[in-house]
């Protein structure tokens, strides 16, 4: 399984590589009042207007801070959406006896952990995007009125 690795606070996670679209710099993101804390707020990326959701608020209740900060725009079933972590770190190739199933995959909050890849000196959390997206509370609303953006952006560029 080939994924990015990425650091959050002082935990390292990863998520499959075929499911990132690009790691970029934070550039100008455009809050909304009113949403969840999680959601940073909507960015334009390579002309897609995508969510911005920092995963340490999620994880952590705290903003991220970091210098070495990064956004990992992610490919999901449901929505592109970008990831705001503490740091991007490397491209990990784990192999199948270095996965083990994660036993908190039942527990509510955090069902998007699926696994963890137990490596001689590090354990790295892996993270499916998917899940991520669709567990978060009140993303329903939100994707909805992006898509309403979306839609009102199409007809007046047509």
């Amino acid at each position: 399984m080939k994924t990015i690795v990425f650091r959050c606070e002082n935990e390292e996670y990863a998520i499959p590589v075929n499911q990132v679209v690009s790691i970029e710099k934070i550039g100008k993101i455009n809050p909304i009042p009113h949403l969840p804390t999680y959601l940073v707020g909507f960015t334009r990326i390579r002309g897609e207007l995508i969510p911005i959701l920092d995963f340490n608020i999620i994880l952590y209740n705290k903003p991220t801070t970091d210098s070495l900060a990064r956004i990992i725009v992610l490919n999901t079933n449901v929505v592109n959406y970008g990831l705001v972590v503490s740091e991007a770190k490397e491209i990990l190739d784990f192999l199948d006896e270095d996965i083990q199933q994660v036993g908190l995959v039942n527990y509510s909050q955090t069902k998007y952990f699926t696994a963890v890849a137990n490596l001689e000196n590090r354990m790295i959390t892996i993270v499916n995007p998917d899940v991520l997206i669709n567990s978060l509370e009140g993303i329903r609303e939100i994707i909805d009125y992006l898509h309403h953006l979306l839609k009102e952006e199409k007809e007046m560029n047509s």
